[in-house]
This record gives structure tokens, sequence and C-alpha cells, in this order.
């Protein structure tokens, strides 16, 4: 049998109310069977940021996933918050902890919507706090179709990791968005983008594997979509 990497998946916390009376973690299923269908082994990450170190310790590689919540503006210099920013602070303490160390040890990282926001600022990228302000000829990037289908498409630049994996020029993205990576930090670089301008993708040009997509690969809503899983799980093992 294969030997099946151990793929640490960040969670999404919710307050009380619905499942539990108490606070509780959640994640969509599909996270999961993408990872498990890609060939890796995941277990979930609960939210202890001074326990980082001792999680990367246990897995090969990091998947960030996203959630309806925003990165604090005030770590990447960002300036007051928008009225839009929703923010979980214990979430976000865990995952760019988690993140960092990650990228110290050059350990495979893949980003996925707020994920890949969190990673760009990880690498020193700042993000747009709000899409229809800051770009009000935008496409609609919460899209109001189901996100088992696109939303738009996007265009990967060449010569990128990213297009390496998907060995092609453009592909269909669903989109459940209101922010956007603005800038990629110093030793990262834009991989993908909308038709409208906004980036779609970002990734480190010092590290192994260190990806960012802000669209949701585990639904496979292109053909190209499982191949970013594959070859994530490919570089944790």
């Amino acid at each position: 049998m294969t030997h099946r990497p151990i793929i640490g998946v960040t969670l999404d916390a919710e307050q009380p109310g619905g499942y539990s009376k108490l606070p509780w973690y959640a994640l969509r299923q599909n996270y999961f069977a993408a990872i498990v269908e890609a060939g890796g082994l995941p277990i979930a990450l609960p939210h202890h940021a001074e326990l980082a170190e001792a999680y990367l310790d246990e897995i090969d590689g990091l998947m960030v996933t996203g959630g309806a919540f925003d990165v604090d503006p005030a770590l990447y210099g960002g300036g007051p918050a928008h009225q839009t920013v929703v923010l979980k602070s214990g979430r976000t303490d865990f995952e760019l902890a988690a993140t960092r160390g990650a990228l110290a040890r050059d350990m495979p990282v893949l980003g996925i919507c707020g994920g890949e926001q969190l990673l760009a600022v990880a690498l020193g990228g700042s993000l747009i706090q709000h899409i229809p302000d800051s770009m009000p000829r935008a496409l609609a990037h919460e899209q109001p179709n189901p996100r088992t289908e696109p939303g738009h498409e996007v265009a990967i630049a060449e010569g990128t990791l990213l297009a390496r994996i998907v060995g092609r020029a453009r592909m269909a993205v669903n989109s459940a968005h209101h922010q956007a990576v603005a800038a990629a930090g110093d030793g990262s670089m834009v991989n993908a983008t909308a038709p409208d301008g906004v980036i779609e993708g970002i990734e480190s040009t010092s590290h192994r594997f260190a990806l960012g997509v802000q669209w949701h690969p585990e639904y496979a809503v292109d053909a190209a979509d499982p191949l970013i899983l594959r070859a994530f799980v490919a570089a944790c093992r």
C-alpha cells in the first residue's frame, strides 16, 4: 500500500448555536474527501497557537482552509477595518503560527480561499478589504450561483508552479470571497488572475511548495482542480 502523508487541515470555529450550545469546530466534508482522493491522510487541527510547532512535528503538510471571516488588517498594515470585516482571532492566530512554522520548515502548504489570503499575509503580502469598494467594476466574486458551479475563469501565469501543476492557461473556478490579495510579498508571486484583474492565486518563489488559490479546488468544478490536490499531497510525500 502506498504511504499516505499526513495532512493537517485547519478547522473553522463557530460560536454557540446550531450544532451545539457550546463553541464548536466545523469543516465541510469535501475538504477531507478531496485529500483522501488525492492520496493523503487528513487530520483536523484545533486552534491552539501555542501548540502549532507540536502539530507540525506530527504532519507532512498543511492545508489552510477558507471560511466566512477575514484576516485582521492590523496583520498586514491594512489600516482601519472595513465595516464588512469579520474577525476570528483565535483561528487566525493559530493558522498564522502554523503557516509561518510550516514555511520555516519548508513543509508544503496549500491555502484555499481565505487560506490563500492568510498565506499571502504570512509571506509578507497585503489584502483588499472589500472588493466592491476598492474595485467597483469587479465581477461578482460572491457568485450568485451554487459553489458547485463555476463563477468565472482565471488566467494562469506562465512559468509558475500552478501552471506546471494544471498544464493549462485558463481554468473555470467557483468564487466565494469579498476580499482578495492586493499585493504578493517579496519572495512570492501572483499565479492566477480573474478577467477583472483581481488576484486569484499566489505562490512562494523561495519554498518547495507554498501555493494559494482563491477558489475551492475541493469542489472539482474544473477538471484541473484535483491536480492541485494531487500535487500538494505528492509534495507532502
